[in-house]
C-alpha cells in the first residue's frame, strides 16, 4: 500500500503562491522604471549591490517554500507486518509401516510414495502443530505433536519397514494417535490415518479408538492405500533374508475405514496410484483450513523540522542583509 510522505499535502498547494510572487515582482519593478538619460551606464552595471539585490527576493522566496513545505509535514514511514494463527489446527498423521505397505503397485512403493506425499502436505502446513504416529503389529508416537517442521519432516524420512511387529494393527494406530491429541488445545484436532489392510492385530478395537476420537472432538480421515485387484507384493522371505515378490490381492477394509470416517466427522478416501494419493492430501489440505490474521503497524518519523529551521535561516538572511548591507539601497 502506497504511503504519502506527507502529513498534511493539502498544505503543498500553497507553492502555487511562488510563481505568482514572482510574476508580482517581475511586473512591479517593470513599473518603478524610470527613464533617465546619461553620458553612460557603465558605472550602474557594475554595482555589486544592484546585482545582488534580487537575492533579497529569492531569498524571501526559499523561506516561503521551506515553510509550505513544513506545514505539510514530510514524514518517513516504516511498515511492521504481524501475522497471528486465529484458528489452529493439531494434526496427527498415523502411518501403517506393515510389510504390504512394500507393495509396489505404487512407485517405487506404497511406503516410500507416501512419505513423499506427506511431505509436502507437512510442508504446505507453516501454522499447524503435526505429529507422527507409526504403527503395524503395535504403534507408537515417532513424534509429538510439534511446530519445527524441520524435526517432523526428519522424523517422516526415518521411518521404515521392520521397526514394529508385522501386522496392521489399525486401533491400536488410531488410539495412540487420539492419546496424542486428547490434551490438545487447539481449536481444530485432525488424525489422518493411512492403511493399506485390514485390522488383525492389536488388542484395541478400531471401533472403540474411533469412539474415542468423538468423545475428544478428533475429526479422523482415513485412506485405504492400494490398486484395484492385485499388486506385486512381498509373499516370502529369500534365503538372504530379503522379500520374494509376487502378485497378491489387495484387501482392504474399506467399510471399517468409511465407518471411522463418518463417525469422527471426517471422510474417507481410496488412492489406488501416485497421483490419487497425492489429490487425496491436497484435498485435506483445503478442507482443513487455518484461520490467519496479519496486522500492519506503522511507525512514523516527523521530518518538518528541517524545512522549518530552513525557513527560519533564509528569513533571518534576508532581514540582515535588508537591514545592513541593502538598507541604503531599498
Amino acid at each position: 500500500m502506497f504511503q504519502n510522505p506527507f502529513a498534511n499535502p493539502e498544505f503543498l498547494w500553497l507553492l502555487l503562491v511562488i510563481p505568482l510572487l514572482v510574476a508580482w515582482q517581475l511586473l512591479k519593478q517593470k513599473k518603478s522604471l524610470v527613464p533617465l538619460k546619461m553620458p553612460s551606464t557603465k558605472g550602474f552595471n557594475k554595482s555589486i549591490y544592484n546585482r545582488l539585490k534580487p537575492m533579497l527576493f529569492v531569498l524571501r522566496l526559499l523561506s516561503i517554500s521551506a515553510l509550505i513545505i513544513g506545514l505539510a509535514r514530510p514524514q518517513n514511514s516504516s511498515e511492521t507486518t504481524k501475522t497471528e494463527t486465529t484458528k489452529g489446527i493439531d494434526i496427527v498423521m498415523a502411518i501403517d509401516v506393515s510389510s504390504s505397505m512394500l507393495a509396489k503397485d505404487l512407485s517405487p512403493n506404497r511406503l516410500v510414495a507416501l512419505k513423499e506425499v506427506a511431505s509436502n502436505f507437512i510442508k504446505d502446513r507453516p501454522n499447524d502443530r503435526i505429529g507422527l504416529v507409526v504403527y503395524a503389529g503395535e504403534s507408537y508416537t515417532k513424534t509429538p505433536i510439534t511446530s519445527d517442521k524441520r524435526l517432523v519432516l526428519e522424523a517422516l524420512k526415518e521411518i521404515h519397514y521392520g521397526e514394529l511387529t508385522d501386522g496392521t494393527a489399525i486401533g491400536m494406530g488410531l488410539a495412540t494417535s487420539v492419546n496424542r491429541l486428547k490434551d490438545s488445545k487447539a481449536l481444530s484436532k485432525v488424525i489422518i490415518l493411512l492403511t493399506d489392510g485390514v485390522n488383525n492385530a492389536g488388542f484395541i478395537e478400531p471401533a472403540n479408538a474411533a469412539e474415542l476420537a468423538v468423545e475428544y472432538d478428533i475429526k479422523t480421515y482415513t485412506i485405504g492405500l492400494g490398486t484395484n485387484g492385485n499388486a506385486l507384493s512381498p509373499i516370502a522371505y529369500n534365503p538372504d533374508g530379503s522379500f520374494r515378490y509376487g502378485m497378491a490381492e489387495v484387501q482392504i477394509d474399506e467399510r471399517l475405514l468409511e465407518q471411522i470416517a463418518n463417525l469422527t466427522g471426517g471422510k474417507y478416501f481410496r488412492a489406488t496410484d501416485n497421483q490419487k494419493l497425492e489429490a487425496i492430501y491436497n484435498e485435506i489440505n483445503s478442507l482443513e483450513k487455518t484461520e490467519i490474521a496479519t496486522f500492519k503497524f506503522y511507525a512514523y518519523e516527523e521530518k518538518f523540522r528541517p524545512w522549518a529551521i530552513a525557513a527560519l535561516v533564509f528569513f533571518l538572511i534576508e532581514w540582515l542583509l535588508k537591514n545592513s548591507l541593502f538598507k541604503s539601497f531599498i
